[in-house]
Formats: structure tokens, C-alpha cells, sequence
């Protein structure tokens, strides 16, 4: 059952078992070995820097993405991508043509804080995500105020972003650097080929 961790400024519902233990076990197996996973590059001061975490870009042809710098071209789904991009739309009530895979290999990977704001995404975005493997703490920070949130990202759970809450507040996965074992992060969102929202 969806539970609200957000509701001012946005909104984000999260529910931590989203999925039965034995299928989200089978789905992380499943997802760590069939998608293209790779480690991109940005520049950071000139210098070329990698990624903490390997990632992957699948959906409709033209859902094309651009972010820290970066144009990603669509994968073609696959069937099981299809198949978990049905039950959050179920859930969500929305309806997505992209994901992005976050293949965090051990609490070194990371994700700094941002917002996903690229006009691709338009002006309130939905965002469903989907968490496999290791549990992740997961930070929120108000970009007015600084209130922060913390909630745990649980072995088969989901959360829904919506609303403003891009707008208004960032996000990141922290490093935690005692753990070892990996995670998996599907987001799933709609891009819009103009760059806004008919």
C-alpha cells in the first residue's frame, strides 16, 4: 500500500513491499543479467570522471534523454521491462515510455544530490522507482528551507514522485561504504519529444 513521506510541495508515496519477496528476488536476478548496463564518463574541471554506478536507457525510439551533458538513446524495451513498466502504471495511474536503470554495484556507488528537471521530463513530472537488492537510504532536501527527509528503499519496494516535488525539492542516494552488495533502480518516466508538456 502506497504511503505518503511527502506531501507539501509534491508529493512522494512510497510502498515497501510493492512487490512479494520471491518475485522481486527473481526480477533482481533477472535484471542484473539481461540489461546493457555500462559506465558512462562526464567531465568534471576538464578531466574525464566515472560515473559511481552503471546505468542503462531503454523505451520507445524517441524517447531520447539528455542529462549531465550526456544524450541517451533508447534500448528497445524488453519483455520484462514491459512487464514491470504495467504494474507501476497500475499503480502510478500514469503512463511511461522510458526507464532509466541505476546499477549501483556496492554502497560505494552513489547518487549526489539533484532534481529531475530536464525539460524532456516537463514541468511536474512523474517519476515511479522501482528498488531491487540492497536496501539504500534515500535523502529528500527542500531547496527552500532545507527540511530533509530520510526513507529506506526496500528490496522490492516502489516510490512515486510527482507534482512539483522536482521542482522543489533534490534527492540522492548517499554512499555507505560497510556494504557490499548491489542494487538495482528502475525509473520509470515519460519524455516528451518537444522538451515540454502538450
Amino acid at each position: 500500500m502506497l504511503q505518503t513521506c511527502i506531501e507539501h510541495d509534491g508529493l512522494a508515496r512510497l510502498d515497501q513491499t510493492f512487490f512479494l519477496p520471491v518475485e522481486a528476488d527473481t526480477y533482481f536476478s533477472q535484471l542484473q543479467q539481461s540489461l546493457a548496463w555500462t559506465q558512462e564518463h562526464y567531465k568534471l574541471f576538464g578531466k574525464s570522471v566515472a560515473a559511481p554506478r552503471l546505468i542503462c536507457w531503454y523505451g520507445d525510439p524517441e524517447a531520447i534523454y539528455r542529462y549531465s551533458g550526456v544524450k541517451h538513446e533508447p534500448h528497445p524495451w524488453t519483455p520484462l521491462l514491459l512487464e514491470l513498466k504495467a504494474r507501476v502504471e497500475a499503480a502510478s495511474g500514469e503512463q511511461f515510455n522510458s526507464v532509466l536503470g541505476n546499477y549501483y554495484r556496492d554502497g560505494k556507488d552513489s547518487m549526489g544530490w539533484h532534481s529531475d528537471k530536464e525539460p524532456e521530463l516537463g514541468t511536474q513530472p512523474t517519476i515511479a522507482s522501482l528498488s531491487f537488492g540492497a536496501p539504500r537510504l534515500f535523502l529528500f532536501r527542500h531547496k527552500g528551507s532545507g527540511e530533509t527527509r530520510r526513507i529506506e528503499l526496500a528490496h522490492g519496494s516502489v516510490l512515486i514522485m510527482a507534482g512539483t516535488l522536482q521542482l522543489h525539492w533534490q534527492h540522492s542516494l548517499p554512499k555507505l561504504k560497510t556494504l557490499a552488495n548491489p542494487r538495482i533502480n528502475l525509473t520509470f518516466r515519460r519524455i516528451f519529444n518537444s522538451g515540454l508538456q502538450p
